[in-house]
């Protein structure tokens, strides 16, 4: 069974992560690739991140850096595969 998490259960880890990394708080809507925050390198350390922590496989087509461009739309992509699990 798969425990419900809110947005913000998501959103939480995700910009704790990002802001222990990168020492920035960055705001849920902020490109993180365009103001350079995050690198390529940075990018697949998040995605081992976000997988580990909520217990996700992100593969094929999920596997964009679009989906990992703001802590929303990786909020976005979590909830989606949470609720297909």
């Amino acid at each position: 069974m798969t425990v419900e998490l809110t947005s913000a259960d998501i959103a939480g880890p995700i910009s704790a992560f990002l802001r222990e990394r990168t020492k920035v708080d960055v705001p849920a809507d902020q490109d993180l690739f365009a103001s350079g925050l995050v690198s390529s390198i940075f990018a697949m350390e998040l995605i081992v991140h976000v997988e580990q922590t909520f217990d996700v496989a992100i593969t094929g087509a999920d596997l964009r850096l679009d989906n990992f461009r703001t802590v929303d739309r990786m909020t976005e992509l979590v909830t989606r595969l949470r609720a297909g699990a």
